[in-house]
């Protein structure tokens, strides 16, 4: 006779790796660090993302790199956090939870920004080669070629999941492959200004569109 599943075993380390993962891609360390420093409230300027491009556009490009490494750790974090505690599956279900996160922070009334940082750090705490490098390498090849932050970071987020699938790491792959879909979904805007040709190119010292 078939066991039945024992749902009740998993069910308390996926619901702590889903609320560890939420808390800490909630952090919007572009709003904390150009409060901290004293600068206009980001959501009031440029395209009013909280990202570390839009903090750029204070001209403060140690706050910009700042909140670029912060974004980033908060997925690594979230990742190595719950594998250390729980194991792997459940660092996948935290991962997902820090991208929603950054995306949909409770404290900003679920107004966050694109994921596109968050996406290496999740990627760099799975899979740091094939996942992590892909991503860097992408990015770095597609942006210096056409210009766009944004083109890059839709390049990067879908030939990053094609690396972990081809290098067999499927569950990797997958969570990935979400992840990316909802980068595309964010950046719908910078895709209809790609097509219309009105986007604006990376300014020197600029950073993926987070």
């Amino acid at each position: 006779m078939p066991q039945p599943i024992q749902w009740s075993l998993a069910l308390p380390t996926d619901v702590a790796a889903l609320a560890l993962g939420y808390v800490l891609g909630s952090i919007p360390f572009g709003l904390i660090l150009t409060r901290l420093a004293g600068t206009a409230d980001i959501r009031r300027i440029g395209s009013g993302n909280i990202g570390a491009t839009n903090v750029l556009r204070t001209g403060r490009k140690g706050l910009a790199a700042a909140t670029l490494i912060g974004d980033t750790l908060k997925g690594s974090a979230a990742v190595l956090a719950a594998s250390a505690l729980w194991g792997e599956d459940q660092a996948l279900i935290a991962g997902l939870a820090a991208f929603l996160g950054h995306l949909f922070p409770v404290w900003l009334r679920f107004r966050g920004g694109k994921g596109v940082a968050t996406y290496l750090g999740i990627a760099l705490g799975l899979a740091p080669w094939p996942g992590a490098v892909t991503f860097v390498v992408t990015w770095l090849m597609a942006a210096g070629l056409s210009g766009y932050s944004s083109l890059a970071a839709l390049v990067a987020s879908a030939a990053t999941p094609a690396a972990l699938w081809v290098g067999h790491d499927r569950p990797q792959a997958l969570l990935l492959v979400a992840l990316s879909a909802l980068v595309f979904i964010r950046h719908r805007a910078n895709i209809a200004r790609l097509l219309a040709g009105t986007e604006s190119k990376i300014r020197r010292g600029a950073a993926p569109s987070p």
